[in-house]
Order: C-alpha cells, then structure tokens, then sequence
C-alpha cells in the first residue's frame, strides 16, 4: 500500500521505517529540512536500537523517501498517518496545533480517491470527530481560493475530493524497544465507525498481524481490537495511567518497606506471581519520567476536570512520583548529611535505558536540588556523554566514562538501569571516591557485590 507519514519523531519514524520494512510503499514528511537532509542519508535523528539500519535497508529497497512536500505526501498516500508531537501545556491539556495544522495541511491538498486519515499521535478523547472537521475546513479553504473573479463559493465539496474517513490507532511503543514493539505488539487497535477505513488498516497491518517480521513466528495472530473513535482514543490514555499508577503503587509500598525492614524485591516478586496482578511494572526506583506517562496522565485527568470529574487516583498517582523523585536525595543526606560543598555523581541522565530521551528525567529533578543545596553534581550516560546531547543540562559536569565519574565523588546515584552499568568495575570506582557510597534509585545492582566492592550501599525499599 501507499503510505505517507506526516512528523517524524520516535513514532512517526518507527512507524513509517517499520511499514516499509514490511513491503508498503512510504513517503514520510516533517517541515524540518535539516532533519529530512539527515534522514535522506540513512540517519537517525534519534536512537533507537535497530532503527538506522530498519531506516537504510527501507532506503536501498526504495521503499521510503522523506520530503518536506505535505502536498507530494498527500497525494502518495492512501493512509495518512498524523504522528507529529502533541506536547503538554502548563494547565496538563495537550497541545493539538500541531495535529490541527496537519490536518488542515492534508485538507488544502487532497487530491481525490479515498483517503484514510489515522491518528497516531497522542490526542485528547473526541479528537477524531475534531480532526475530520479541520481537514474539511482545509478543503473548504482550498475552494474558496479556486472561485473564479467574481464568482461565488461552491459549498457543496467535489466527492472526489471529500471521500476519507479517519481512524484512531493508538501507539503503545516503548522507547527503547520502538522497532521491536512495532514487530511484535500485544495488540492493534483500530477506532473507527467506517468499514472500509477498518479493511484498509487491516491490510495494511496484515504482516504484522500475522507475525511475519515477529521475534516468535508461531505466535498466535496478533489481536485486533475495532473500536469506536473515542473509545480507541481512551485506550491509549488509560493503558499509560495504568501503567504509570502501577509504579506509584510500588514505590507507595517501597517507602513503607523502607520504614519496617521489609524489602520491596521480595515483596514486588511476592505479588508478581499472581496472575491478576503480574510482574511488570512493579519495579520500585526514583519514579516514572519521559514524553508520554507525564503527559498523559495529566491529559486524562484535564479531561476529567472538563466533564466535572476530579480523577483523585490519577491525581495521587502524580504526587506520589513527584515525591519519588526526592527519594535519592533524602539518602544522600541520611549519609551525607550536609550536601553542600560535596561532589555527586548521577550514573545515567535519560528518563529510561537504551534512549537519548531527557524529556521530563527525573536527573533533572536531582540535578536541580542538588545544585540548589550547594552540592557539585557530575554525571555519565553511555549515550549523552558520547553524543554531547546535553541541550537543556545545566549544573552538571557531563563525563565521558564511569571511572572520571567516580573520581573525587562523595556519593554516587545510579538513576537509569543501563544494562553496561551491571558491568562496571566498581571496586575501582570505589578506590575513587572520596566516601564510597552509592545510592541505587532503581534497585537494579546486587546490594552484597557492591558491598564487596566497598561501597555502602543504599536501594529503594530494601
């Protein structure tokens, strides 16, 4: 099928390199031409594992291009796919310009036959009905400048032109694991009330569905869910404030096992192994972060504030991670004691392993009341320290391995469970330092080897 993907940040560029991968035929389109340039030559803007060489293998088969031409795009296209950024505003509402921008962009250039227009970015409940209504506002615009001098505008559109339909499909990607998920999802799900718009996605779909590029082949088909748009809409909301109060949960309990001796490992393996409950996400640390549970979770209880609903769980589920954040900090000082004027050490900078992505990091929280204390922070990150991605890094001595890290630090704080940090060689480290301490925000390192190394040894709930 012919495809066109307009934005192309970790979903619209997963999304588009993986459906070429599988055989469509893809142009994806973002306004920036100096991140198009880059794409063009094979590049990823981003890192993400297994993207660049999805990306180049897609290039050398012809089977997706990038442009800044919307109107070529457009034209391409059967299945428009909207993927472009749908950032918060202060009041917790996402910020749709964008997706109403592309949408009116894919209005005043639709050129007849029948369009899907999906939704993939991550937009407030009712947008479908919404993003319909500002594409035929585009159309609508296109008319009026079509109107011969002194004619009058033609309302009723040309059905040629007007004929799509839009649908919701919701991404539930992992950043980090993106090409991956895209291969092999637990779920697909369309919302839609068009039939024909729902055979098109699933013929588009149908090799993912059918495991064709899956790790596992053998795998069951995998399961497609029809929805109406707001439902689908809904799902996406309410998978990710699931997931980001399921992490609360865990860390509400960590902190009272910090008070009563037990320990959280236990008790999070102890409740895993019910089936009701499972053992994902039940990993106590320093708190969720990044571009989509923050975001999204501050949507939906917006949107519950809008229909006079206050949403009091999801709400509790925030200030429990914002409390969380400060858990580092509060150890540090049970052992430090006063801060001011000692050299912290923060191992990883972005909000998750295996991704640049810094947005909304709890290290920048620990940077920024480290800084406030008096302390020197430092830091090494496998992936900003080599790319010098430390746009929006202030108060922070960036180094380029874990030994310049330790050297001269009174404390250290692993903040992301890369997996090369399991491998360190700690006892060095710890030669290092001036107090060989380690505080581990994500409970990831063996509390009696690091003892061993020499380091008092500090986890969340243990």
């Amino acid at each position: 099928m012919r495809v066109c993907v307009i934005g192309t940040g970790y979903v619209g560029l997963v999304t588009g390199a993986c459906l070429a991968h599988v055989g469509h035929d893809v142009i994806c389109v973002d306004n920036n031409e100096e991140k198009v340039k880059l794409m063009k030559s094979g590049q990823s803007p981003i890192f993400e594992p297994g993207l660049s060489d999805i990306m180049q293998s897609a290039i050398q088969s012809q089977k997706i291009e990038f442009s800044t031409d919307i109107a070529a795009g457009v034209a391409h296209g059967e299945v428009l796919f909207i993927a472009v950024g749908t950032p918060p505003l202060p009041t917790g509402e996402s910020d749709t310009r964008y997706v109403e921008a592309v949408a009116r962009g894919i209005g005043a250039n639709l050129n007849g036959g029948y369009k899907v227009i999906v939704n993939k970015s991550t937009v407030p409940i009712g947008s479908g009905d919404w993003v319909r209504m500002i594409v035929l506002d585009g159309i609508a615009e296109r008319q009026k400048t079509l109107v011969p001098a002194g004619g009058a505008p033609d309302d009723k559109l040309p059905e040629s032109i007007a004929h799509f339909d839009v649908v919701s499909n919701p991404e539930f990607l992992r950043e980090g694991s993106a090409v991956y998920d895209t291969f092999n999802p637990d779920r697909i799900v369309l919302g839609s009330n068009s039939q024909k718009a729902i055979a098109a996605m699933k013929e588009l779909y149908a090799p993912i569905v059918e495991r064709q590029y899956a790790a596992d082949k053998s795998l069951p088909a995998v399961p497609v869910l029809v929805t109406d748009l707001s439902s689908a809409e809904m799902i996406k909301y309410a998978a990710n404030a699931f997931l980001a109060t399921k992490i609360s949960f865990i860390n509400e309990v960590a902190n009272i096992c910090d008070r009563v001796g037990a320990d959280v490992t236990q008790v999070a393996k102890g409740i895993g192994l019910d089936s009701r409950i499972g053992n994902k996400f039940l990993q106590a640390g320093i708190g969720w972060g990044g571009s989509c549970f923050p975001k999204d979770v501050a949507a939906l209880i917006h949107t519950a504030d809008d229909y006079g609903y206050e949403a009091q769980l999801l709400k509790s589920a925030v200030s429990v991670n914002e409390r969380q954040r400060l858990i580092a900090l509060e150890k540090l000082q049970q052992v430090l004691k006063i801060l001011k004027g000692k050299t912290v050490g923060l191992l990883g900078l972005t909000f998750k392993p295996d991704t640049d992505d810094l947005r909304d990091a709890p290290a920048l929280n620990l940077i920024e009341q480290l800084n406030r204390l008096g302390a020197k922070v430092k830091a090494y990150d496998p992936i900003i320290s080599q790319t010098g991605m430390r746009h929006g890094l202030s108060g922070v001595l960036v180094e380029t391995d874990a030994q310049r890290l330790a050297d001269g630090c009174d404390a250290l704080v692993l903040v992301t469970e890369w997996q090369q940090f399991s491998t360190l060689d700690y006892a060095k480290m710890a030669q290092l330092m001036i107090h060989p301490v380690i505080i581990d925000g994500r409970n990831f390192l063996d509390p009696e080897t690091m003892v061993r190394a020499g380091f008092q040894y500090l986890g969340v709930g243990r």
